[in-house]
């Protein structure tokens, strides 16, 4: 008997669903694997199983000796390259396909009062797409801040390193984030740290040179260490050393 192939929806709502859970998590008994299964007539262990061919497919889990499943598809392969040509639609269009095979109402959800309706959609996508974006980052450095490895959600930040209103394109490309404190997300933002293409953390001279208790207690320790590298989707290092060569104080 042919297997039943796997549609196009059902492969957007699978990769949705890697982007959001640890690697560690992907085992049929997860119950996120398994509500996913339930949802599109599937078992946990098929779902599980298509989450560990992405996994074959993520460069960072590559470089850590993770293969995942041999045995991807070239449709496997096309969502994959799809998300990364255009996360801004294919974020909110995994969204809005995962809230209509719940049966929910992705706009009620967002609680908006806008009547017009173009400016509400775009106000729902944005928001739709910064807590895909936040729980993605979230899950990729495992809820730990990637410098201080600070383990809690309310204190830490999805940031992006290309800012959200230079760059549309990579809005919501995870190799665009860092999951920072709010402090060190700040100083980064601002350039009074940086991190350079080989993901060392470099901090101002000004920073460096003062006598300032503060700065020697939450900065100067984290001087040309390494950053607690995510588990999945590194950062760009391209977009790294933009920001070295343009934002920071040096």
């Amino acid at each position: 008997m042919a297997q039943n192939l796997w549609t196009r929806e059902e492969l957007i709502l699978a990769f949705n669903l890697y982007c959001k859970i640890p690697f560690g998590k992907i085992d049929r008994n997860t119950p996120q694997i398994i509500e996913l299964a339930n949802l599109i007539g599937r078992s946990p262990n098929a779902v599980s199983w298509k989450l560990s061919n992405f996994a074959s497919l993520d460069p960072a889990l590559q470089n850590r000796g993770v293969k995942g499943a041999a045995n991807r598809s070239k449709n496997d392969e096309e969502i994959w390259n799809k998300f990364f040509e255009n996360w801004d639609e294919l974020a909110f269009e995994s969204e809005k396909l995962l809230a209509r095979y719940k049966n929910q109402n992705l706009e009620k959800s967002e609680e908006l009062e806008i009547k017009d309706g173009k400016e509400r959609e775009r106000k729902v996508k944005t928001r739709v797409n910064q807590n895909f974006f936040r729980t993605m980052i979230l899950t990729s450095y495992n809820n730990r801040c990637c410098i201080t490895n600070i383990q809690n959600p309310d204190l830490l930040i999805a940031g992006h390193i290309i800012p959200w209103a230079k760059d549309k394109s990579n809005r919501l490309n995870p190799k665009n984030g860092l999951l920072l404190n709010a402090l060190h997300d700040k100083a980064f933002e601002h350039g009074h740290i940086a991190i350079d293409e080989e993901y060392k953390i470099h901090v101002s001279k000004e920073i460096l040179e003062s006598d300032n208790e503060g700065y020697k207690r939450f900065f100067v320790p984290y001087h040309l260490q390494t950053i607690r590298e995510p588990e999945r989707f590194l950062p760009d290092r391209g977009f790294l050393i933009s920001h070295f060569e343009n934002k920071f104080k040096g």
